[in-house]
């Protein structure tokens, strides 16, 4: 197995157009654990580590620009420059960052990275989902943004061609509340049984939602993002910001529940996940509306 170290976003993309089948590493939260279980053994890892250009953020043209080896100490403010800065303009990211494994974990793993897993048990997918990010890809052929709906094509399986790299994501700050909750065996160290994102976006009257871990791949409960939409809008409660009513919420939970595809595993029967679903997709929805109606 060769090892490929670029100092420079440059030369990693050069690398990679000549070893298209490099795996990029540069926390190996993931990467580390399949080598180590011997469920990969790939002929070369391009340690990304070096590039300093992917540990950046910015605004831009309105736009929050996340570079692909952000940490997720970084987004909870554990560590890295800005005092938690960047988790605070994306609080619903930061809220996943902080269910992610340990101190030591959180240290290294790297959103790049755990879009480049595209486990369906990704716990940064429902937040991006809710928040409707793109993520930025490169190669020596130029560089295009594909919409978070879209990067997910599979079971650990994304819409990278053979020589690009995952170099940021893009997200718009939110107008609004943001949410995440997860189930498990325990708070963290765990791969989720069940997790849900939840946005409101006020500017727009719309609403975003992720599902992670009870598909094939993050997906959004369509449904019942329009049926929140609409509900939220017919009746004037974004001006009114008053109580939502519980048929609403149960509703909005049911609908969450059933745009599940969940199966049945070691970690939860496919039945239980939809019910951890709906109550997952209940509690964010009440918190962020309290959220919502405290900032009135």
């Amino acid at each position: 197995m060769e090892f490929l170290q670029p100092q420079t976003w440059a030369e990693a993309l050069a690398i990679k157009a000549a070893n298209p089948d490099a795996v990029p590493i540069v926390g190996g939260t993931d990467v580390m654990v399949e080598l180590n279980f011997a469920r990969r053994r790939p002929s070369a890892l391009l340690d990304l580590t070096h590039v300093a250009e992917l540990a950046n953020w910015e605004l831009a043209d309105g736009r929050l620009r996340v570079g692909a080896g952000v940490t997720y100490s970084e987004l909870t403010g554990e560590r890295g420059n800005g005092s938690g800065q960047l988790g605070r303009l994306l609080p619903g990211l930061a809220l996943a960052a902080r269910t992610v494994g340990s101190p030591q974990i959180r240290n290294r793993g790297t959103i790049g990275g755990n879009l480049g897993s595209a486990s369906p048990a990704g716990d940064c997918h429902p937040s991006l989902l809710a928040a409707g990010a793109q993520v930025e890809v490169e190669s020596v052929r130029g560089t295009r943004r594909i919409d978070i709906d879209e990067f997910f094509v599979g079971v650990k399986r994304n819409a990278l061609a053979a020589d690009e790299l995952i170099a940021a994501v893009w997200l718009s700050p939110p107008d609004g509340p943001e949410q995440f909750a997860k189930i498990g065996t325990r708070n963290a160290m765990v791969i989720a049984v069940a997790a849900f994102g939840l946005a409101l976006h006020p500017a727009l009257r719309g609403v975003g939602t992720g599902i992670g871990s009870a598909a094939p791949t993050p997906v959004h409960a369509v449904d019942a993002e329009a049926y929140l939409a609409g509900e939220l809008g017919r009746g004037g409660f974004w001006e009114s910001r008053e109580p939502l009513p519980s048929p609403v919420v149960s509703e909005f939970a049911g609908l969450v529940s059933a745009a599940a595809r969940p199966i049945d595993d070691v970690r939860g029967t496919a039945d239980y996940r939809r019910h951890a679903l709906g109550v997952l997709a209940r509690r964010t929805l009440l918190w962020a509306w309290s959220q919502y109606c405290g900032e009135g």
